[in-house]
């Protein structure tokens, strides 16, 4: 069974003195507000791995020198980026269900759907109206072999098929669309939502269990539609493609670090380690760097690892890293707007280099990640955050570095 809220955040808001320690966490209970620190830079890197993936990706595309296709490293970053922000949602929103659910005794799904859509949905539209109504129409933003002609073939069906949020499906279907592609992984995370709670509301025992199902599952598909005994299959190359960006065995994973610390389980002894905190991050950063793929399971793989790390620096206090500080909380917060608008800042930079002549990546690089930083900055103040205002009045259980005012 679930133990208190109290307990759960015993071992992870631990303050000097046992008085100060017993004041935050009455605090937390009687606010019903939920923090776990060092996430928000966590984001922040995992938008960053996105946007050096992009970089060079946008580079190549544009004709001027890059790594893209040559340094395994980059080839793999992006995707895990990615991946490393699906064992967050799937540690933070299972986590934030559970608490709300021992709170209040259910989980309100209509709550949880109108926070998610006040999170996600506006700056999700506005980058779709970017993508095909505003950006084709300014030369500055063409890119090479992706004019009116490939952005506006099968107009009406990438319309719908992106505004009821299966972008990977138009990325199985119709390959990229400038500006818009990478909202593939806003597509996954809204398939996610949509069944996620539902799953934990329905289903309150042998939790752990159904999390392992999952992910057998999607691992047993994936496999079989990657031999030729699924070559029956209408389309099998499409509904492979698609399956390739369904990742929500991912997510169960993260939120299987989730139910194991809810519910204070005994393995939380070997996982809370600084020793195997240590040594993960150092796999990680090897691995990555040398661009290993792990054939049949690598997103997951590097999912429990990822797993790992967010658990130690989420409720370990006597590791000796941290990314609790205020620069990388704020970027953290504005790391939607990082993953959202970085292919439109680095489009500027590059047509800034272009035309003084110096496309080195000493411009390029700094370019890319001030104007990402600047647009995404505007975007959180003036449009994201009057949608993220409205959404507390939904939330049952709050949590985010507002927890801390």
């Amino acid at each position: 069974m679930p133990l208190p809220l109290v307990r759960v955040f015993e071992g992870c808001t631990q303050a000097k003195g046992r008085t100060k320690t017993n004041y935050i966490i009455r605090k937390i209970v009687n606010q019903q507000k939920v923090y776990f620190p060092n996430l928000n830079g966590l984001r922040f890197i995992a938008a960053f791995l996105v946007i050096i993936h992009h970089i060079e990706q946008i580079k190549s595309a544009s004709k001027i020198a890059s790594y893209w296709g040559i340094t395994p490293f980059i080839g793999i970053i992006g995707n895990l980026g990615v991946v490393l922000f699906f064992v967050l949602s799937g540690f933070l929103i299972t986590y934030l269900l559970l608490a709300e659910e021992y709170s209040f005794k259910t989980i309100s799904i209509k709550k949880f759907y109108i926070r998610r859509i006040l999170r996600i949905w506006p700056l999700y539209f506005l980058i779709i109206i970017f993508a095909f109504f505003i950006l084709p129409n300014i030369t500055l933003f063409t890119l090479p072999a992706f004019g009116k002609e490939v952005i506006y073939s099968n107009l009406w069906l990438k319309l719908f098929l992106y505004a009821i949020f299966f972008p990977n499906l138009v990325l199985a279907l119709y390959g990229i669309v400038p500006y818009a592609s990478h909202t593939w992984s806003i597509g996954t995370e809204e398939q996610y939502y949509l069944v996620w709670p539902v799953i934990l509301k329905y289903f309150k025992k042998f939790r752990i269990i159904l999390m392992l199902f999952i992910i057998m599952a999607y691992l047993l598909i994936a496999i079989f539609l990657s031999t030729h005994y699924s070559d029956f299959i209408p389309h099998k190359n499409i509904v492979k493609a698609f399956w390739s960006t369904f990742n929500l065995d991912c997510m169960a994973i993260g939120g299987i670090f989730a139910i194991l610390l809810f519910q204070k389980s005994k393995s939380l002894k070997l996982l809370q380690n600084n020793m195997l905190f240590y040594a993960t991050i150092c796999v990680v950063v090897f691995l990555m760097l040398k661009g290993v793929y792990i054939p049949y399971i690598h997103y997951e793989f590097y999912a429990v690892l990822f797993g790992i790390i967010i658990l130690n620096f989420a409720t370990n206090d006597k590791i000796k890293i941290t990314l609790e500080n205020r620069l990388l909380n704020y970027f953290g917060n504005i790391s939607y707007g990082l993953y959202m608008y970085h292919p439109i800042a680095i489009v500027l930079a590059l047509a800034l280099g272009i035309s003084i002549g110096y496309t080195t990546n000493w411009l390029i690089y700094p370019l890319s990640i001030i104007f990402t930083l600047i647009i995404s900055a505007v975007s959180y103040k003036y449009f994201e955050s009057p949608f993220l205002k409205l959404k507390k009045n939904f939330s049952k259980i709050i949590s985010g570095s507002t927890v801390k005012k």
